[in-house]
Order: C-alpha cells, then structure tokens, then sequence
C-alpha cells in the first residue's frame, strides 16, 4: 500500500484513523502528536529542567529522544535521566545498559538509583518477605525515588514515560473500581514537595512507541517484567485491547472521554505534611514507602 501523504510504500496502516503513512510521515505524525499534547497541556515551560524517568526500555528511550529533538536547541531548558535499578534478577541489567548508551550518544546526564542502596533491600529479596503484590511494591518505591532524585536535581518537571495504553488502561481501571479520587489526581496539580508529572507520550499507542523507536534504531527490549503477570492491570490490558480490534479508536476514545469529565474529577485539596520516619511529602502522618517497608 501507499502512504496518504506521498507516493512512499507504507509502513503502518493505522485503523483508527484509516491511514496509511510511509516511514517519514509516520515519524512526523508521532513527533506532531507529541509536540501538540506539550503545547497543550503546557508541560515545558521557559527555562525549566525536566527530569526524565529513563528505564531503558522502548517508552522512556523514544520519550528521552524526542524530547531531546524538540529541544535539543534550546539552551533555556534542560534534560536531566533518571534510572533506577529495583532489583529484578535476569530483566533490569538488560535494559539499563541501552539507558547509558542512549544518554552517553545524546549528551544528557544520567543518574542511577537502586532500591538496595535507597532501601537496603532489593524488589525480589523484598516480594519473597511480603504478601503485597510486587507491582504495587515497585511503583510505590519508585515514585518515591524518582520524586526524591527529581526535586534533589532541581527539576520543575517529572517526564514519565506512559504511552496511549498506559492511560487507557489506568482509567479503564480506576472506572471500574469506582476511584474517583485516584482520577482525580490523574489530572495533575502542583502539590507541595511533589516535583509535577508530564507524559509527552500519552496520545502514542504502544505498538506506534516500538515502530517508531525501530525506525530510528533505538534498543526495544522484549523481555517482560517477571512480575508482571501478577497485576491487575494485565487483565485489564486484554480486555481494551479486545475492544480496539473490534472498535478502532477505543482507546482514544477512552482518553477523550476522561480529559472532557476530568475537570469535575479534581480531588478535594490534599493535606501534604511529612512522613514522621523518611520526612518524604505525604497525605497521612506515615507515607506508603515506610508503611510497605515496615518502618
């Protein structure tokens, strides 16, 4: 087939739009989407320094490279990567290798982190000793770090590297458990000691995030987290995929859908004090990290 835009042989036919597009004008529609939802939602500003989550896979690699060609030109701003090694035997020392050559060819500093230096302990020494699911393990841990490691660089913004079935599935979840809270806080919002979340990748499916990471001979891993079975959101993720096969743009339509009743979601002013063990900023006087961890 042909690309719509040019004479080109196609590359990808995306079914929820009816398009098909050669490698140039798919890589221009994903940078088009990423610049839009920036401008958007105002998620860099003038003179700003944005702290990247950088894991190594393909999300946070093809996020730090294009953040990088947007804004390679500008001296105002700043990119600064984050890495964190949680500690999972056979999967993590995969993927932080592609973090170092990455950042090493693009010029920005890294950092990496571990939970056994951060916590004293690693995910899989800590899974074996709790009965709590590791995915909610790591995500409380890490964001603690990444919030940490982001505020001690100084950053205004946090990128995360969540693409379109991220969201989706988030918010196909957080509607079936009736959390409007949780949705609400899906919206953002400045909170005192939290360093301000961004996802420039919100609006690119997963399978356009690989593509697209391919075509500019980027690392895309296929090693699947070995926890990841466990949750919840594995489940989810078939179910939204299902409805996509049969109803291109589901996905879409999910996120559309949220951002037009977000703005009746946004949580009652949260009360941030610090945790009386870590003195990390938290809503209750004892924050999840020292609660997971026993403290």
């Amino acid at each position: 087939m042909k690309c719509k835009k040019c004479s080109k042989s196609a590359i990808i036919y995306q079914k929820y739009s009816n398009t098909h597009l050669c490698r140039e004008h798919f890589i221009e529609d994903v940078e088009r989407k990423v610049k839009r939802d920036i401008r958007k939602f105002k998620m860099v500003g003038q003179g700003e320094k944005i702290a990247i989550g950088l894991s190594g896979g393909k999300d946070s690699l093809v996020m730090l490279y294009i953040l990088h060609k947007i804004f390679h030109n500008r001296p105002d701003l700043k990119l600064h990567a984050i890495t964190i090694d949680e500690g999972i035997s056979c999967y993590r020392e995969h993927t932080i290798p592609n973090a170092e050559n990455l950042t090493q060819e693009l010029g920005v500093p890294l950092r990496i982190y571990s939970f056994k230096d951060e916590f004293g302990i690693t995910l899989d020494k800590l899974k074996g000793e709790k009965e709590t699911a590791a995915c909610t393990l790591c995500g409380v841990l890490r964001k603690n770090i990444l919030n940490k490691a982001a505020r001690e660089l100084g950053a205004d913004k946090l990128a995360i590297g969540h693409n379109l079935d991220d969201e989706a599935q988030t918010i196909m979840m957080n509607y079936l458990r009736g959390d409007v809270d949780r949705m609400g806080r899906m919206s953002g919002g400045e909170q005192p000691g939290l360093v301000l979340r961004i996802k420039p990748l919100r609006s690119i499916p997963e399978k356009e995030v690989a593509l697209y990471a391919m075509m500019n001979d980027l690392p895309v891993s296929t090693d699947e987290c070995p926890y990841a079975g466990e949750a919840l959101r594995n489940e989810i993720r078939e179910m939204v995929n299902n409805f996509e096969v049969k109803h291109p743009g589901t996905k879409y339509s999910l996120l559309g859908g949220f951002e037009k009743i977000s703005w009746a979601l946004k949580p009652q002013e949260m009360q941030v004090v610090q945790c009386k063990v870590c003195g990390e900023p938290s809503s209750e006087l004892l924050c999840k990290t020292c609660k997971l961890l026993g403290r």
